[in-house]
């Protein structure tokens, strides 16, 4: 598979995400389980992106030191786009988070660890999915057509499904765990696992960090393919993909008390998936170029929300006393 990415620039990739997660971590661990407030989910909001922003800029002057400057503004424009549309996408997943932690009803101060140690699962194994893909493309070209038509298919039922309250209880994963897992039925602060009676059992802590994981990979199965429309470059799918989902943890707590006013945001996403993957078909026909593409994503997405504000979701009537 070809890709710009050289042994020192993975090198420098992966030292740049251990740092940043072991500062998440060790802030996390001085700090101590507790309730996030909107003001420190966005300043950790702001600091992901920022951080993201830098690792773009140094990507496009390294690259203007070995390539033509506008080859070196291509890739960094797909750096950007590609990361604009995988945390637009991920923006779905804090609904999916909202359901997990009231379907097992875990406390305000248990949700960051459960979300940040989730989130590196999903990492890793979105890697796993990206070289998987990447390499498929590579070797076979019209595994973008496939993709293209997955896409699209994917975006036509999101559009009829949007609105429609996620459910767990068909949850392949969930019950997974519950056939082969002992549980327990409370949490233990931040313990995952426990004694009782001399068994080994698993808190509710941990199957909530399992299914994090699993969920992020389910939804990225939509994801990956979106960005293949943009770039086949593995290096710039794999660092633009775990960027956007690193600040998924401070979007959550900055979001998560909003979800409900932008209750119109899953119709913009499956435009969004209906637009990548019409892309995606056409590519050999004529390549949309990366700047409409990113205009587009910007607009159906901020569109969306903005439909929701003017549009608020009505509430249901509220019966009288004693009906019902």
């Amino acid at each position: 598979m070809t890709t710009i990415g050289t042994p020192l620039m993975w090198t420098v990739f992966v030292v740049l995400i251990l740092v940043a997660l072991a500062v998440d971590l060790l802030v996390l661990q001085r700090n101590g389980a507790h309730k996030v407030s909107t003001r420190e989910a966005l300043l950790w909001s702001i600091a992901w992106i920022a951080l993201a922003m830098l690792f773009n800029l140094g990507l496009w002057w390294y690259l203007g030191t070995t390539l033509p400057p506008a080859d070196a503004q291509r890739i960094s424009m797909e750096f950007l786009t590609g990361y604009l549309v995988e945390k637009a996408l991920a923006v779905d997943n804090i609904f999916v988070f909202l359901m997990v932690f009231g379907y097992f009803a875990v406390p305000a101060e248990q949700q960051q660890r459960a979300l940040i140690i989730g989130i590196i699962g999903a990492i890793v194994l979105r890697a796993i999915l990206i070289f998987i893909g990447a390499a498929l493309i590579a070797q076979f070209h019209w595994i973008l057509y496939v993709f293209g038509v997955f896409l699209v298919l994917t975006g036509a039922k999101m559009l009829f499904s949007a609105g429609d309250p996620p459910s767990l209880d068909d949850n392949p994963a969930l019950k997974l765990m519950r056939r082969h897992l002992k549980l327990t039925d409370r949490f233990h602060g931040n313990a995952l696992v426990v004694r009782e009676g001399g068994i080994r059992r698993y808190t509710p802590l941990f199957v909530v960090m399992i299914l994090i994981a699993v969920t992020d990979v389910i939804f990225a199965v939509d994801s990956i393919p979106a960005i293949f429309a943009i770039t086949t470059d593995p290096f710039i799918v794999l660092t633009s993909n775990v960027f956007a989902v690193l600040g998924l943890r401070a979007l959550y707590f900055l979001l998560a008390g909003m979800a409900e006013k932008f209750h119109l945001l899953g119709y913009g996403l499956a435009l969004v998936l209906v637009f990548i993957g019409t892309k995606m078909l056409i590519v050999d026909v004529y390549k949309i170029p990366i700047g409409i593409a990113l205009g587009v994503v910007a607009l159906l997405v901020g569109g969306a929300m903005l439909a929701s504000v003017l549009m608020p979701k009505k509430e249901p009537p509220a019966q009288p006393p004693g009906v019902g």
